[in-house]
C-alpha cells in the first residue's frame, strides 16, 4: 500500500468557484481535469490537487506518493493561483502535516 502525501491550504476570497474554474481551465491545457460534485480535481503527472470553493475561501487540498511530488504539485497550483489573484493579493499557503 502506498501511502499518499497531503498538503492543506485555505486561501480567503469571495470569488473562489472563478478563481477555481479559471486554474481548471489553465491547468487543463496539460493536465486531466474531473469535476466531483461541487468539487474540482486537478490530475498533475506528479499528483492532484482537489479544489472547494466556499463562501469564504477556495479550500485547496493536494496529494502525490512523495515529499517532492508534493511540492511540485503545490508550487505548481499555489503559483498559478497567486498569478491570477495578483490583483487582489491572493496568498497560498500550504500546510504540511507532519
Amino acid at each position: 500500500m502506498t501511502t499518499q502525501h497531503t498538503a492543506t491550504a485555505s486561501v480567503a476570497t469571495d470569488n473562489a468557484p472563478r478563481y477555481a474554474k479559471q486554474l481548471a481551465s489553465h491547468l487543463g491545457r496539460r493536465s486531466e481535469i474531473k469535476e466531483l460534485g461541487e468539487d474540482i480535481a486537478i490530475v498533475l503527472t506528479v499528483g492532484e490537487c482537489r479544489l472547494h470553493s466556499t463562501e469564504a475561501a477556495l479550500e485547496l487540498t493536494a496529494t502525490a506518493a512523495s515529499d517532492d511530488d508534493l511540492r511540485t504539485v503545490t508550487r505548481v497550483v499555489g503559483s498559478h493561483l497567486e498569478r491570477f489573484g495578483q490583483r487582489n493579493e491572493l496568498a497560498v499557503n500550504w500546510d504540511f502535516p507532519a
